[in-house]
């Protein structure tokens, strides 16, 4: 990515950050409609913040996908400023049909359809950066709150951007610069320590068992191998990390190191943060339960600091998630996957794991348990319906694979409607069409990797 391309971004989002200011001005109410995982719920809270700080008020509705019929109903509302995040892109031509002015903070692969004039589209995409790894929607919200002087936001934006899987082995462009200027601001830190999820909070066995990125043979998921570690080495699993001495800190350094190098290194942190909530990767994996178990207020409420009991209905929230991914990742291990020439899937009519399939997914390539060398599309049956979730790994991407690209066209030729980033993307198909439309996705990943 070149400087030029993230100052066209930059100049754009200046342009969003005017027409913002011009309606809060006018006193007038902001509608403002987000997605309900980790970075959907970052970015609402980014704007949020920033209208509240600014005197302002706004209307706020999280939903799980975008649908014409929504955009429609908005249609009709009598607002003259919305304002989507992490979403709205791929529905450009739909959302022009609204009669206000319109901000759309996103970074999934927009649309052809050129934006008309009320409508002020930033998307990294548009200026040749890459949306599904520079930048999040939460970046991309922050980047138009900047010129209000948002930098105590820094913070909120990268955990959306930890939530989007975009941190590997650092931040890279506007990411970065969000990054810079957190740090210059002091509302976000750096310190080097062991990446441990909720090691405040959780027993260490638990603890360790959480901790899904980075991955730990044997351990990540696995609560019955965390405990047999950690006895090996004659450590307590029944206490928090926060209660071993420093003898003990050490031994468990080096043995977790030699798992795996990545458990030890940059831990970003947000120092005026409540202290169960100060790593900014743990306040990401709180927000991501909150979404998934569909409690948005609860997921807003900590990202606007509200000090009443939300944190800990939180907190308890993101245990049971947990244990449900335990025991997703057990169902695989016993399952296993569906294999074509080029991708596998996984399907599934379950309740519960319908509501963590892709988070699961992920896990399981990254943790090797499905073969990382085929992309998988995780399928969840509702009514005559099915729900697609692709995941693949950065491998993959190297060697042409492009799942928002594959699951758009796919889903398209069968009714459907898809897309997303190259590494992650998602569909809806009517059932029907379930083989037909994973013969054709197999063929595309076949065209994708001979190119």
């Amino acid at each position: 990515m070149t400087h030029k391309k993230q100052l066209s971004l930059l100049n754009k989002a200046d342009e969003a950050c005017e027409v913002l200011k011009k309606h809060l001005k006018q006193g007038n109410i902001v509608r403002l409609i987000s997605h309900n995982d980790a970075d959907g719920l970052s970015a609402a809270g980014v704007v949020a913040n920033t209208i509240t700080q600014e005197g302002g008020q706004y209307h706020l509705t999280i939903v799980p996908r975008l649908k014409e019929s929504f955009i429609q109903k908005l249609a009709r509302d009598k607002y003259q400023l919305f304002f989507f995040c992490d979403m709205g892109s791929a529905y450009v031509e739909t959302i022009s049909r609204i009669k206000g002015e319109v901000i759309i903070a996103d970074h999934h692969q927009p649309s052809d359809f050129e934006a008309t004039p009320n409508i002020t589209h930033v998307n990294p995409h548009l200026f040749g950066v890459n949306g599904s790894k520079e930048v999040s929607a939460s970046g991309v919200a922050y980047l138009c709150m900047r010129g209000m002087e948002k930098q105590s936001l820094a913070g909120l934006a990268l955990a959306g951007a930890f939530g989007d899987m975009q941190y590997y082995d650092g931040f890279t462009g506007p990411n970065k610069l969000i990054l810079e200027e957190g740090l210059e601001a002091g509302s976000v830190e750096i310190h080097q320590d062991l990446k441990i999820a909720s090691k405040a909070e959780e027993p260490i066995y638990k603890a360790l068992a959480y901790t899904f990125q980075p991955i730990l043979p044997g351990i990540t998921g696995d609560l019955e191998g965390s405990m047999a570690f950690l006895e090996k080495m004659g450590l307590s699993y029944g206490i928090k990390f926060t209660d071993l001495g420093n003898e003990e800190r050490d031994i468990l350094k080096e043995e977790l190191i030699r798992l795996n190098p990545e458990i030890f290194g940059d831990v970003y942190s947000n120092p005026h943060e409540r202290p169960s909530l100060k790593n900014i990767e743990d306040l990401s994996r709180v927000l991501d339960a909150c979404g998934k178990n569909k409690k948005y207020g609860l997921g807003m409420g900590i990202c606007l600091g509200e000090k009443n009991d939300a944190l800990e209905v939180a907190l308890d929230l993101q245990r049971k998630y947990r244990e449900n991914l335990v025991k997703g990742l057990d169902w695989i291990r016993r399952e296993g996957s569906m294999v074509l020439e080029n991708i596998q899937y996984l399907y599934t009519e379950d309740k519960l794991r319908k509501s963590i399939l892709g988070t699961i997914s992920s896990i399981a390539l990254s943790m090797e348990t499905l073969d990382p060398e085929k992309p998988l599309l995780a399928l969840a049956r509702m009514d005559n319906m099915v729900k697609i979730s692709g995941r693949t790994t950065r491998e993959m991407i190297s060697r042409g694979v492009d799942l928002g690209k594959s699951l758009d066209d796919a889903s398209k030729s069968f009714g459907g409607t898809g897309g997303g980033h190259d590494i992650a993307a998602g569909a809806m198909i009517p059932y029907k069409e379930m083989d037909n439309f994973l013969s054709l996705v197999d063929e595309i990943t076949s065209y994708q990797l001979e190119k």
